[in-house]
């Protein structure tokens, strides 16, 4: 294989609302955690555990607003994207890093609109339904952190 391939996709529940930031030139970018869980038994004392891995997303311009607008805290999503690791010097000269997922593709699997109205979100004419459609991200946006 000649090509390398960084690639993560995930299915979880959003920790907190999506945080927005808008640019001078009408681009932004929204922030938020999704949790993952695994779950197994352990063989010695017959009890299920669990375990909770938290990822910290990175959306941007449409696709940020359409989050914003539709998710909140506890919704189930799927999501397509890269990883990327950025890097700073915090205090005293220490390196710090941190690890976020800039998602490219989103597919919202339940909302909290849908739990309480019983409808999937609204319908746009001459649209599929937003529910579990999958939502592209532009691929050429380059944003400021």
């Amino acid at each position: 294989m000649a090509g390398t391939l960084n690639k993560v996709m995930l299915i979880g529940h959003l920790g907190d609302e999506v945080k927005m930031h808008y640019f001078d030139d009408k681009n932004s970018i929204g922030r938020f955690s999704i949790a993952t869980n695994e779950s197994y038994t352990n063989k010695q004392t017959g009890e299920k555990v669990v375990t909770t891995e938290w990822h910290n997303l990175v959306v941007r311009n449409k696709l940020a607003e359409i989050c914003e607008k539709y998710l909140s805290k506890g919704d189930k999503v799927y999501c397509e994207g890269r990883i990327k690791t950025k890097q700073w010097e915090g205090e005293a000269g220490v390196k710090r890093y941190s690890t976020e997922i800039h998602v490219v593709e989103m597919t919202f699997l339940s909302t909290k609109q849908d739990l309480n109205t019983g409808s999937s979100l609204p319908n746009q004419q001459n649209q599929p339904s937003s529910k579990n459609q999958v939502i592209p991200q532009a691929e050429n946006d380059d944003l400021p952190y």
